[in-house]
Parts: structure tokens; C-alpha cells; sequence
């Protein structure tokens, strides 16, 4: 982000705000939007040392400070305004009424500011950029689709189903995942106990024998020792590195491409990112196309809703075939995403002039793969999470027998 500084006049006085954007074109943008005045002019200046500093606090605590809206709440939220919106009650009410009936203090503040800035005179989608981070690039992008169009209610009960479909998938991973989380986490529950509780008692009888301890008991007493001893720093270490590597994550972009490249290596996780993330994006690609918005353009929205970088930078290089003329499927094809039968399937869409109803087939297509490796994930984990188990049982029955085995054999040559 660059900063810059507004010359505004306001009420007869001339007062320099800073603040950042992206560019001067969307400094100038932002500039009219957020200033009550005259802009005189916004000018590029050198970012103050105290700007720095509390740049880096709010980046730093800003995921304390901000809180994402309940998926359900949203959801609920976009169909009640839907419905009113259907009904003729005018934005401002319809959000000031939700704001005002919700539990969600996320959604309560966020609906309630946006009435308060429709009210001001900017537009929904305009009002909405203050808080992507709450609502998400899908329901933004949606909005603007509705504003373009004129028929801002389909696209809200479009954005709602979307939503629906997404917070359904993220619900079937969970369910997937509960099961080898939960036996993973009372293995290793019952692990800590008996290293600090079991291990402890034959350490020091093997104290006193004085025997040549095997490895996988000497990995045993180590470990331990470091629980008994470090166990609170080990904790405070992984929780430390968690948030630092979150914190890295959320805020340089090299490392967030770094991170997503190395989920789309990881086995069991990649597909499910694959999968998931192709059938949002065809879901709001053919939602586009349907309601008349140009390709390129279609595809600029769709691939702005993918939060996986390596898979977002490769569907933009569709956008710019698209762009010098080319066709959609070659385009796909290059990205060397999509199987030939998308591809074949894309190319006699656009050939019957059929490519929303083809697209669609397409989002559907990939929400059956989705489902298919969600539904197979608890057997697909299952030989990993047995070879954990077994590895741990081993080490434990091997640190504590061996030496056992070893002095009985001893003894009998007596």
C-alpha cells in the first residue's frame, strides 16, 4: 500500500489528510468517497515514521480487533434483504431493520454503518469496500452485479444461495475431519499423560540398574524430560509460532503465495482446494455470464473470489487470452487446470452460444468431485492416522521392554 496525502477544503478551511491506497487512481477514488469537501488534490508523500508504527499495530492486532460476520448470520441477513429489497423497501431501511433485529454484533455494526453511508450518498456496493474483510469479495461482487443490472434482489438471493453452497462444503470438511481430529488428539492426550507420568517411574529404576539404555528408550526419557521440564515453553512456542506464521500469512503477500503453493502440494489437502476452489469459481462465472456481463469482465469478478494465489494467478492469465481475442477454452486449457472434457465441453458452449447453462454443468461437475473426496477423506486419513498411532504405541512398548529384555538376559547368564 502507498501513502498518500488529500489536500481537502471543507467549510472554508484547508486541511491535509493522510491515508493509503493502492494507486493514485484509487487514492483519488477513495479520496472522494471517505472526505467531506472540495478535494483540491492528493498528492504521493513519503509515509511518516509515526504512520509506520501504528500501520504495523493495526496490521498487527487486526485480527483481534476485526471479527467476521456468522456465515449463518450472513446468509440470513442476504435473504431478508432480498426479500425486502423484492418488496420495494428502499436499501437504507431494509439494512437499518436487519441491523436492528440481529443478534450478530459483527453483522449489527457493519449493516448499521453501511445504512449510515447509503444515507450519505454512496452507493451499496461503495458503502460495502469499507468492510470486504466482514462480508467477503463474493457478496461485493454480487452487489455490483445487482447494481449493474438493475435486478439488485436476483442477485441477492443468487449471493445467498452461493453462500449457502459454500458454507455447506466448509461444513462437510469439519464433519470429514471430526473424527481422525478428535481420536488424533485423544492419542496424543493419553501420550503426554504416560510420558509424564508412566516414564518417569521406570526412569529411575533404569537409574539404578545402570544398564546401556536402547534408542527408542533413550527417545522416550528425552522426551520426557523436555515435557516435564520445558512443557510450558514447548506449549508457548507452538502457540507463538502459530500466530507469528498467521500474522506473516495475513500480511506479506510473498509469504501467503508461499504458504497456499505449499497446501496445493500437501497430499489429501490439495484436491479438496482444487475442487472447491474451481467450483466457486465456475458457480460465479456462470451466474455472470447468465446475467449478461461480458466475459472478460465475468471472469475478472470470478477470479477476484479465489483466495488460493497460485490458483488465482493462473485463471488471471485467462482473462488476458480472453482479452487479446482468444477463446475461453484456450484460455482454460492453458492453465492446465481443467480436464479435456471441460475444455471440450466449454468449447461447444460457446459454439451454441449455450455458455451460461454449459458453465453451470461445470460448477456441478466439480461440486461432485468435491463431495466425492470429502466423502472418502475419513478412510483416505484413516492408514495415516493408524501409522501415527502405531509409530507411538511402538516407541513406547520398545523404550520400555528392551531394557527389560535386556537385563533379564543378563541375569539368566548369571
Amino acid at each position: 500500500m502507498m501513502y498518500f496525502i488529500a489536500t481537502v477544503l471543507t467549510k472554508g478551511k484547508r486541511k491535509e489528510i493522510g491515508f493509503y491506497a493502492e494507486d493514485k487512481k484509487d487514492a483519488k477514488s477513495i479520496a472522494k468517497l471517505k472526505f467531506n469537501g472540495i478535494i483540491i488534490k492528493v498528492n504521493e508523500e513519503k509515509e511518516p515514521l509515526e504512520e509506520q508504527f501504528k500501520r504495523f499495530k493495526d496490521d498487527f492486532l487486526k485480527n483481534f480487533k476485526k471479527k467476521k460476520i456468522k456465515q449463518d448470520s450472513l446468509i440470513a441477513a442476504i435473504r431478508q434483504l432480498a426479500v425486502m429489497t423484492n418488496a420495494g423497501i428502499s436499501i437504507h431501511d431494509s439494512l437499518s431493520e436487519i441491523a436492528a433485529a440481529t443478534d450478530d454484533e459483527s453483522l449489527k455494526t457493519v449493516f448499521s454503518k453501511l445504512a449510515d453511508d447509503i444515507n450519505a450518498g454512496h452507493s451499496f456496493s461503495a458503502a460495502m469496500e469499507f468492510f470486504r474483510y466482514e462480508l467477503g469479495n463474493l457478496t461485493i461482487a454480487m452487489v455490483q452485479l445487482g447494481e449493474k443490472t438493475g435486478n439488485l434482489d436476483e442477485s441477492l438471493y443468487a449471493l445467498s444461495d452461493m453462500l449457502e453452497e459454500i458454507r455447506s462444503n466448509i461444513v462437510k470438511f469439519k464433519k470429514a475431519m471430526a473424527y481422525p481430529r478428535n481420536v488424533m488428539v485423544a492419542m496424543a492426550v493419553a501420550f503426554s499423560v504416560l510420558l509424564t507420568y508412566v516414564v518417569p517411574q521406570f526412569k529411575s529404576i533404569f537409574d539404578q540398574l545402570g544398564a546401556n539404555l536402547p534408542v527408542p528408550t533413550i527417545i522416550l526419557l528425552t522426551l520426557s524430560d523436555l515435557l516435564l521440564n520445558y512443557g510450558l515453553l514447548v506449549v508457548a512456542g507452538i502457540f507463538t509460532f502459530i500466530f507469528v506464521l498467521k500474522y506473516l500469512i495475513s500480511n506479506y503477500i510473498h509469504i501467503q503465495f508461499k504458504w497456499h503453493q505449499l497446501l496445493l502440494r500437501t497430499m489429501l489437502l490439495k484436491n479438496i482446494i482444487k475442487y472447491s476452489t474451481l467450483n466457486r469459481f465456475t458457480l460465479v462465472f456462470s451466474e455472470l455470464i447468465r446475467a449478461g456481463i461480458p466475459i472478460a469482465e465475468a471472469l475478472e469478478t470470478s477470479v477476484e473470489m479465489i483466495d488460493n494465489l497460485p490458483l488465482k494467478g493462473k485463471l488471471q492469465s485467462v482473462i488476458l487470452t480472453v482479452e487479446k481475442g482468444g477463446t475461453l477454452n484456450k484460455g482454460l486449457e492453458e492453465t492446465e487446470l481443467f480436464e479435456n472434457m471441460i475444455i471440450q465441453m466449454v468449447r461447444a458452449g460457446e459454439d451454441s452460444g449455450t455458455l451460461d447453462a454449459m458453465i453451470q454443468k461445470v460448477a456441478e461437475y466439480y461440486k461432485m468431485r468435491f463431495d466425492a473426496i470429502i466423502d472418502g477423506l475419513s478412510e483416505a486419513i484413516e492408514p495415516i492416522m493408524l501409522f501415527f498411532i502405531a509409530g507411538m504405541v511402538t516407541l513406547l512398548a520398545l523404550g520400555i521392554f528392551m531394557p527389560m529384555w535386556d537385563m533379564g538376559s543378563a541375569l539368566q547368564g548369571h
